[in-house]
């Protein structure tokens, strides 16, 4: 289905492409008056824009994105710790994470909690986003660390494919908010 997709893709750019060519060497002809010269780098403007659209569409939106998450991401990404707090052993699982509810699903017990945050920098196709994820103690309201994530999804040609995204930092080599923020005891 895909190929079928980029099939009719391809074959509307070379229709268009032609149907171009037509109307310009049927309209711009030296007998309009209309000089060689102008002729010429009309026709090589045509050729470069024609060129060059599907290649900005498919690579060009994104890369420029790209590099706006990487220079937002450089500024402020990134996982900040302000407070470390050991825990008794028993507060972890068996890989070693601490369960942290969300401040809505939070119960009167518990002493931390966490909070998201999103703000969308530009909505729909392409979108451009800031996540920030934040721990809080519940007792004196203190915020214990945090992490701030960009990211984009979209701005390819539009298919029945899913969205090409890109995200900084990369999650999968920095260790997670909750495993920087919480030690475990050492015993006694």
């Amino acid at each position: 289905m895909i190929a079928l997709y980029v099939l009719v893709l391809a074959l509307l750019w070379l229709g268009v492409g032609a149907l171009a060519r037509k109307l310009w060497s049927t309209n711009f002809v030296p007998e309009r008056g209309i000089s060689r010269r102008v002729r010429i780098f009309g026709g090589w403007g045509l050729l470069m824009g024609w060129l060059f659209v599907p290649w900005y569409l498919l690579y060009g939106r994104t890369a420029l994105l790209d590099a706006e998450v990487r220079e937002l991401c450089a500024k402020d990404g990134g996982v900040k710790v302000y407070e470390t707090v050991k825990l008794p052993a028993e507060k972890f699982d068996k890989w070693g994470n601490v369960r942290i509810p969300s401040k809505r699903d939070a119960a009167l017990t518990d002493e931390y909690y966490y909070e998201i945050d999103t703000t969308y920098f530009r909505t729909g196709n392409p979108e451009v986003w800031r996540s920030r994820y934040w721990v809080t103690r519940r007792g004196d309201g203190k915020v214990l660390g945090e992490s701030i994530r960009y990211a984009r999804r979209g701005g390819d040609i539009p298919g029945p494919w899913h969205p090409s995204s890109f995200g900084c930092p990369d999650v999968t080599t920095q260790p997670g908010i909750e495993k920087s923020i919480f030690m475990k005891e050492a015993f006694k």
